[in-house]
């Protein structure tokens, strides 16, 4: 062996591996992918101060007063009454299943008790499950209200002592009255950990039968394709299984979140979640020729669905094409499941849309796993 160090023999090495590089495609575009990705969604697509967010009126008159207060929530810029219900329990529904972010409440005596002087009241309800998303809307309340209900007297803007006698603002914080960040965040780790451990793991399901040389064996078995993917993603469940128990465990005994739903509900959805993400693992190592790229794509999966889903950053503060693309990812759709029978008590009709969800990511998930699984090596 030649120990003289080699200019030459350096070169052949750096244009074999550049051409190595080339050849595989997965990690080449991951190399461009993923940079690009984390610019554009932290960019444009991350907002800690959400606007317009969804609100519901329950307003018993249409006076001027109501109109200039709903009027003055809307100039804010937070506020956007997208809900005009009836009832009380119809708002209570909307707030349960999420559509809402707040609730507000005019009563019918509003324009009465203003014209005495009679400290006029408004109720505002707020989703406190994400205190970070309604901290902004909720700390403009009183000046902006109090102000509006000047202008509507036909009174210019006093001090802030007289606006405050003016009227009284309640602001009530559904579901979690401290503002404990604990409870938004632990019910999505249950999601955020099955999906990192579930994809991966059955991502390189198929992969791996490549690598260690029995595939020829597998496919040498008299075994349908469904049989095969089953096979390989039933023994995972179980696994999943352990691990929703060791995190609701956890969650009650180290953070003592509040659990205030239906066990079974939480678990049927758990169910149908685990079993979408599974399919998702095993489509990928259709698509990966070893498992190195196979977690790649698992990662590049990952990164967009932890962003985007409203796990780590408020779900209502991204604009309109980042909520749309949120989506199309199953941890999206379960975050709204656990955090809304955990916190709120949802029964299976508040949540029925999610769980629909779900189980399209399931059988589509199934579908283009049985049509990409090949019968030969080649």
């Amino acid at each position: 062996m030649n120990s003289v160090f080699s200019l030459a023999r350096l070169g052949a090495l750096l244009i074999k591996e550049f051409i190595q590089m080339r050849r595989d495609r997965i990690t080449f575009a991951m190399m461009l992918g993923v940079p690009l990705l984390q610019l554009v969604l932290f960019g444009f697509a991350i907002n800690n101060d959400p606007k317009g967010l969804p609100t519901a009126l329950v307003a018993m008159s249409n006076d001027q007063y109501t109109r200039a207060m709903v009027s003055a929530l809307q100039v804010t810029g937070y506020y956007h009454f997208d809900h005009v219900t009836e009832s009380a329990e119809e708002a209570e529904f909307l707030m349960a299943r999420g559509d809402v972010s707040f609730v507000v409440t005019i009563p019918a005596d509003f324009a009465s008790r203003v014209e005495r002087g009679d400290n006029p009241q408004i109720l505002i309800e707020a989703d406190a499950t994400d205190p970070s998303a309604a901290s902004g809307a909720i700390s403009t309340l009183s000046t902006v209200a109090s102000q509006a209900l000047l202008r509507a007297q036909g009174m210019q803007a006093a001090a802030a002592e007289n606006a405050r006698q003016q009227l009284q603002v309640v602001v009530h914080h559904r579901y979690n009255p401290e503002g404990v960040s604990q409870y938004n965040i632990v019910p999505g780790l249950l999601g955020v950990i099955l999906q990192m451990t579930m994809v991966m793991m059955t991502a390189m399901a198929l992969t791996r039968e490549t690598e260690r040389g029995t595939m020829e064996n597998l496919l040498a078995m008299p075994s349908s394709p469904a049989e095969i993917m089953l096979g390989k993603v039933l023994p995972f469940l179980v696994v999943g299984a352990v691990q929703v128990a060791v995190v609701l465990v956890a969650a009650k005994l180290l953070f003592d979140i509040p659990f205030v739903g239906s066990l079974t509900l939480l678990l049927s959805s758990v169910l149908v979640f685990v079993l979408s993400l599974v399919l998702l693992g095993y489509t990928i190592s259709t698509m990966a020729r070893s498992q190195m790229q196979a977690m790649q794509l698992t990662f590049f999966f990952f990164l967009p669905s932890l962003l985007l889903s409203g796990f780590m950053f408020p779900y209502r503060g991204m604009p309109g094409w980042a909520q749309a693309l949120g989506e199309i990812f199953p941890l999206t759709h379960f975050l709204r499941i656990t955090r809304a029978v955990m916190l709120k008590g949802a029964d299976f009709h508040a949540i029925a849309t999610e769980i629909g969800w779900l189980a399209v990511f399931v059988l589509v998930f199934a579908g283009t796993a049985l049509l990409r699984f090949r019968r030969t090596l080649d």
